[in-house]
């Protein structure tokens, strides 16, 4: 097992605290791995093992139609007599009414809670309802660029040869963990993709015209880092001789944000210092998602190293948004407490750097302002503009 030691960071200071922990994002992220690294962090702390109880709700590990009541009396069960217990419910989103059941165990038993899932309805009104105040989300995603090189740390390849993989075969750890061609890495992920979509958003939601469902989203992935609306979208169809509502577009946007497919990043006016809640953009979990659905070329290049470069922000807890300065674009923005960092984005530095650099020296402050790039030639630093290679931008301890 190759640890991700991130993650057993982010939880820590929650263990044993009376809250429950969910884990949540896109199927096979590494969410049932992190468990066993959680068990194994319990171990190390002199749990014993009868007391870390570990149920997995996929479909083919649960009786079906489980209920919750079920779920609640066979947990009772185990952890009766112990002492205090340590539960982790993987995929616990497979149960309906499974909040009741935490909710209960948590305020009843003595119990240390952790949840993972493949649907943000995991943080839904019900969820809200139950335990208000009383859980913790730690999102989940693909790996790293640092965490692939830990995954390929037997690989003699160079560092230079394994980011231009990790550019074209995005972060899976299964993929990471394996020696694939590219053709059948695609396969692997568009196996993924295809399981999210028919289990997690067109059984759950009863989509009846899946094939105009996969046509906007395979607008989407086409369009992932612009901007576009549920208007354009719509009009986009109709030129095809397709009807789409736009509360129906609305709604699929939200079904592929729930099932962790795609994540928005809205507008940010820095001058009026306020989200904009128009014309956002959306980056997709893994870049591999795209080439699975359309195939790779480089033409892309530019549209990855930006969903690459959102996803490493994201990770690091930033929120990141689109920057609007008067009539000029910041790739993104990213803020995260009292910090703030501004980064452009492209595979090469042109000879009219006006875009990437211009923009930039136009902020009035001094926060931390970034080109990142993939041509090694440009880096440097020009009027207080750091120019990065992205591998240096993503394997950075701090910005």
């Amino acid at each position: 097992m190759i640890v991700r030691p991130d993650y057993i960071q982010a939880v820590s200071p929650f263990i044993d605290q009376p809250i429950v922990k969910i884990l949540a994002g896109i199927r096979r992220s590494g969410k049932s791995t992190i468990f066993e690294m959680l068990a194994e962090e319990l171990r190390s702390r002199g749990i014993p093992n009868d007391r870390i109880i570990q149920k997995r709700y996929t479909e083919m590990d649960i009786p079906e139609n489980i209920s919750a009541a079920d779920m609640y009396r066979e947990l009772l069960e185990q952890i009766q007599g112990k002492g205090r217990c340590y539960l982790l419910l993987d995929e616990i989103q497979e149960v309906k009414g499974w909040e009741r059941c935490v909710n209960s165990l948590l305020e009843g038993q003595d119990a240390d809670i952790y949840v993972t899932g493949s649907n943000s309805k995991l943080m839904s009104s019900e969820l809200s309802t139950y335990l208000t105040g009383r859980f913790v989300c730690i999102p989940v995603y693909t790996l790293s660029f640092k965490e692939y090189l830990d995954f390929k740390s037997q690989d003699p390849r160079s560092e230079k040869e394994l980011l231009e993989e990790y550019i074209r075969f995005g972060g899976f750890p299964i993929i990471a963990l394996g020696k694939y061609d590219e053709q059948s890495a695609y396969q692997i992920v568009n196996g993924i993709y295809h399981t999210v979509i028919s289990r997690d958003i067109v059984k759950r939601h009863r989509i009846n015209r899946q094939d105009l469902f996969d046509r906007v989203v395979k607008y989407i992935v086409e369009n992932m880092g612009k901007t576009f609306s549920a208007n354009s979208i719509a009009r986009f169809l109709k030129s095809e001789h397709r009807t789409v509502s736009v509360e129906s577009i609305y709604n699929y946007l939200r079904w592929l944000e729930q099932a962790f497919i795609v994540y928005p990043c809205h507008r940010y006016d820095i001058q009026g210092k306020s989200i904009l809640k128009t014309q956002e953009k959306y980056y997709l979990a893994d870049v591999a998602l795209k080439y699975c659905l359309l195939g790779y070329n480089r033409k892309m290049l530019d549209g990855a190293i930006e969903n690459i470069v959102f996803l490493e922000m994201k990770r690091r807890g930033y929120g990141v948004y689109i920057g609007k300065n008067a009539a000029k674009e910041i790739d993104f923005i990213g803020e995260r407490r009292d910090e703030k960092v501004y980064v452009q984005v492209c595979v090469q530095l042109p000879e009219n750097s006006d875009r990437e650099i211009g923009n930039l020296m136009e902020i009035p402050d001094h926060y931390p302002k970034y080109v990142v790039t993939t041509n090694g030639m440009d880096v440097g630093i020009e009027n207080g503009i750091r120019i990065v290679h992205l591998s240096d931008f993503l394997l950075s301890e701090r910005w």
